[in-house]
């Protein structure tokens, strides 16, 4: 469908220029063979390094795990009480040194969907994935499959899972640093209460040792404690994909979410990961170009009872620029049209698209403003007859 651009009104273009100033995009330097940052405040790419060329996720990969089970849990299909059959065969081939991190599940034993998570995302539990994919698709295979699907669902172009966990798998599970941040960002914007009780934790105690006391283990997420505001996702380390981490905060209303992969010593994700999110709330700042409810223009509906729809902000819309700036900023509503009926309030039919020198394109929703339902058999044929003039 062809997209039709529209300049903004005159009233918005006017409150996207506040005393301009030039704007350059800030440098950054990192050791980290790949990385990628996003604002979710204002979809802004602050930050790519060779962000598209596809690798071992490692344990990364759990994040899609997650996802798949917070749909069930959303859906009401799966529930964090419902408990799973720990099988002796995968207790024998995910336990022990050369199985990786685990959870130390015991073989026989029945664990809830809720612990099963805080295994996944606290401790990063090898056996814990693969427990839960059995619960919830009978095999692991079943279940990868979910995963593929889903990350086709959520726009995973280059990415692909072949395990549950990331296990190396002779490259049949690859992603790219920009899907992982794709996933982070779905997996905060569609699930956010499941997001908060799972991810930020610091550790998480199951299990037993010989001598039966139970095992306290730390989430490996190097943000924890060293940024304020920081509230997941994932690490992963093989010695084929080095070691990586996608992570999230959110300081002041403002959201971002990051990825380093490649890296060469659990030390030095630690100080490339703070560094990176340090650099992107300190070097970017938010600037507010809508007001929440403010209509911004209208779209032509195509057989509709109103002819056209009011485009308004669902929320503040606001850019990241470079601290310190105020860049001239030009906006442009973007949809494609006309728009068909029916259309409810609130939903998103277009996008403001907001462009200055030096910066990348930012891209901020619009919904619509009011129902507008399908237009009667008159007003149909009325507009089927002007198609033919057309």
């Amino acid at each position: 469908m062809q997209k039709l651009f529209f300049a903004a009104p005159a009233v918005i273009l006017a409150a996207l220029a506040v005393a301009p100033t030039a704007a350059q995009t800030p440098p950054f330097e990192t050791i980290a063979p790949v990385a990628f940052m996003e604002d979710l405040s204002s979809n802004a790419v602050l930050y790519a390094k060779d962000a598209d060329r596809r690798m071992p996720p490692a344990s990364m990969a759990k994040m899609m795990t997650a996802y798949v089970a917070f749909d069930l849990v959303k859906q009401g299909k799966l529930k964090l009480t419902d408990m799973a059959d720990v099988r002796p065969e995968t207790w024998q081939k995910w336990h022990g040194p050369s199985a990786g991190s685990t959870m130390f599940l015991s073989p026989g034993s029945k664990v809830s969907v809720e612990n099963l998570l805080n295994g996944i995302m606290v401790v990063s539990g090898n056996d814990a994935c693969v427990v839960l994919a059995e619960h919830l698709a009978g095999t692991e295979q079943a279940f990868v499959n979910l995963m593929n699907q889903k990350a086709k669902e959520l726009g995973l172009t280059n990415s692909q899972f072949g395990t549950s966990n990331g296990w190396p798998d002779e490259g049949r599970t690859y992603v790219t640093a920009r899907d992982l941040a794709k996933l982070a960002k779905a997996t905060i914007v569609n699930h956010p209460d499941l997001y908060k009780r799972f991810y930020s934790k610091e550790s998480f105690t199951y299990g037993t040792t010989m001598g039966g006391q139970p095992i306290t283990q730390a989430n490996r997420d190097p943000l924890l404690g060293r940024v304020k505001g920081a509230d997941g996702l994932k690490t992963g380390h093989t010695e084929e994909a080095g070691y990586g981490f996608t992570g999230s905060a959110e300081q002041n209303g403002r959201r971002l979410v990051m990825v380093v992969a490649g890296l060469t010593s659990f030390n030095g994700r630690i100080e490339e990961s703070v560094k990176f999110m340090d650099w992107g709330f300190r070097a970017w700042s938010s600037h507010k170009v809508v007001s929440k409810g403010r209509k911004v223009d209208s779209a032509p509906v195509q057989l509709g009872d109103e002819s056209e729809v009011g485009l308004v902000a669902p929320r503040d819309l606001a850019v990241a620029v470079p601290a310190g700036t105020s860049p001239e900023l030009r906006g442009t509503v973007v949809y494609d049209g006309p728009i068909k009926a029916p259309i409810k309030a609130g939903q998103q039919v277009a996008e403001l698209v907001i462009t200055a020198p030096g910066m990348p394109e930012q891209r901020v929703p619009l919904v619509a403003e009011a129902d507008v339902g399908e237009a009667g058999f008159f007003g149909r044929a009325w507009a089927g007859l002007m198609s033919l003039f057309a």
